[in-house]
């Protein structure tokens, strides 16, 4: 494969991994390559980056990828350059062969790898281990199955942590400065070691099956593309970070939307002292400033458990737009509502809050989604939370389970409102499908749909 054949290649495999990258920087990263020694691979990396990655959240997937196009050694190389680490290793005690060596001295290789082994040292070794640990037989003759968990399992860098304590600790406290140091060194060359095996392992699979096929399973969305539906925990945590910019800006995009669509009362005096330049005539009228203030904002989250990852990213939200907005009020429903604005309290955490929402919050009757139901006893218990100056922002899926939609109340507590939004995370594809009414409750107030963070920012900006 030529170099432009990669090059192409890879800058196809961004795009299809939701790394945005333009014609334009295609051709920038074209030209980057021009200018720099394309032997040494991380000056490689170094111009790809720089002209491809946008934003910090994309640079994993690019990683992997560009592991993939453009790996550090094939398989043809890999014998000399194990050999090679293994009898002339600086680090080893005395020469090691890594391919018939007991486990008991490849663990003792590798604990001194972590403690000080650079990253060429523990990339050789990890590329050694996975020839020696990572395959199985495939169903199709000629062919091998590649694992980390194999290699991991054989090694458990994990559990040598005590093993070099011992060792590198002789006669010194513990507890102190040097054996944090030491086990700060320790986590993170095992990290790197970890890394250093799945990036072989993924290479090996891509000369078996085929960049393209592998490329495809092996990069996770980038974080700000990754379905709400769909998040996990750890997705979770890390989506705490992007919360509150954009809570920010939306609070900053309504207060403008507001300024822009009021006017202040009439400025009589002015009004009248500007018409006698006509006659008189009162050509030009003059308004007072209106009067500065944050906007109110009203919250009504479906938490059911068919959107109930989405439903713990807009508590997320809402815990964060308790500090930009004057007053904001929450209330979460299932087939009845309840107010939650209490559980996000400021100071809180928001894990324990949602944990006691959860546990103490009264939003179900019979555990089955009623939109019509939740919106009744919305405006029978709550009405009064809707004013001249709220906004009001619904997030759910608009599937009631075929109940009555309570259309007419909506039009009433949209009506009450200064702005009505409503946030859908499933597709537009999937929307009146099944028992969905997602349409039927459009026409009453704007429905935009939002499955990631890249598209609920693309919604605040509309409100601008």
């Amino acid at each position: 494969m030529s170099l432009i054949d990669r090059h192409v290649g890879f800058v196809r495999a961004l795009r299809e991994a939701g790394i945005p990258v333009s014609v334009a920087e295609g051709l920038d990263a074209a030209h980057a390559l021009r200018v720099i020694e394309l032997s040494e691979r991380e000056s490689l990396r170094a111009a790809y980056a720089a002209t491809l990655v946008k934003k910090p959240a994309y640079r994993p997937g690019f990683d992997v990828l560009f592991d993939l196009w453009f790996p550090a050694s094939t398989s043809g190389m890999h014998a000399e350059r194990a050999e090679t680490s293994g009898m002339h290793a600086e680090r080893a005690e005395r020469p090691i062969d890594l391919e018939t060596a007991p486990v008991g001295e490849l663990r003792d290789h590798l604990a001194r790898l972590l403690t000080g082994g650079s990253d060429q040292e523990l990339r050789a070794f990890a590329q050694a281990m996975v020839g020696r640990f990572g395959h199985q037989p495939a169903a199709t003759p000629g062919r091998q199955n590649w694992f980390s968990y194999s290699v991991m399992r054989a090694l458990s860098p994990e559990t040598l942590m005590a093993r070099i304590l011992q060792n590198v600790l002789q006669g010194q406290e513990r507890g102190g400065l040097a054996e944090k140091n030491v086990r700060r060194t320790v986590y993170d060359n095992t990290r790197r070691f970890e890394e250093a095996v799945a990036t072989d392992v993924r290479r090996r699979i891509a000369e078996d099956s085929g960049i393209e096929r592998i490329a495809r399973s092996a990069v996770r969305p980038p974080l700000d593309q990754i379905d709400f539906l769909r998040v996990t925990k750890a997705d979770l945590a890390r989506l705490r970070r992007e919360v509150h910019p954009l809570a920010r800006r939306l609070a900053t995009r309504l207060t403008i939307k507001q300024r822009k669509g009021r006017r202040g009362r009439l400025d009589f005096r002015r009004t009248v002292r500007a018409s006698l330049q006509s006659g008189g005539v009162p050509l030009t009228t003059h308004f007072r400033p209106p009067r500065p203030h944050k906007p109110e904002l009203v919250i009504l989250c479906d938490t059911s458990d068919s959107v109930s990852s989405f439903a713990h990213f807009t508590l997320l939200l809402t815990y964060a737009l308790r500090e930009q907005f004057t007053k904001v009020r929450a209330f979460g429903f299932v087939d009845t509502v309840d107010e939650i604005t209490r559980f996000f309290v400021p100071g809180a955490d928001v894990v324990e809050a949602m944990t006691r929402l959860t546990n103490e919050a009264d939003m179900v009757r019979f555990g089955r989604t009623n939109y019509g139901h939740s919106l009744e006893r919305f405006a029978e218990r709550y009405g009064d939370a809707i004013g001249p100056r709220t906004s009001l922002l619904i997030l759910g899926d608009a599937r009631s389970n075929y109940q009555p939609p309570a259309l007419d109340v909506l039009r009433s507590l949209v009506g009450r409102s200064r702005h009505a939004y409503w946030l859908n995370p499933e597709p537009v594809a999937q929307w009146d499908t099944g028992d969905s009414v997602a349409s039927e409750y459009g026409a009453v107030l704007p429905m935009h749909e939002c499955r990631n963070v890249a598209q609920l920012t693309a919604f605040i900006e509309t409100l601008a």
